[in-house]
């Protein structure tokens, strides 16, 4: 026999509960479930399809991306052996 009633087993998803009536501390908290969570992230990619030639060109080009921020934030602890500055 299947249940007509979803909420009998208890609430599905993201809950927060609202205390004292503070009404904002728990709007705050449920943003920081939502955006920890990726719902919203995932919406946005599955808003429209995307071809798997154009998945993997994004995958490649953020690679690419967080692949440089890591040699630039590695050439800021390294000194570079060619520059004429003098490091502070």
């Amino acid at each position: 026999m299947k249940r007509v009633n979803n909420m009998v087993d208890g609430p599905r998803g993201l809950v927060v509960e609202v205390r004292n009536g503070d009404v904002n501390w728990a709007i705050r908290k449920f943003k920081k479930k939502v955006q920890d969570s990726g719902i919203l992230q995932e919406l946005k990619e599955r808003e429209f399809y995307e071809k798997p030639s154009v998945r993997r060109k994004k995958a490649k080009a953020a690679a690419r991306a967080r692949w440089q921020k890591k040699l630039a934030r590695d050439e800021d602890f390294l000194p570079n052996p060619y520059s004429n500055k003098k490091r502070k």
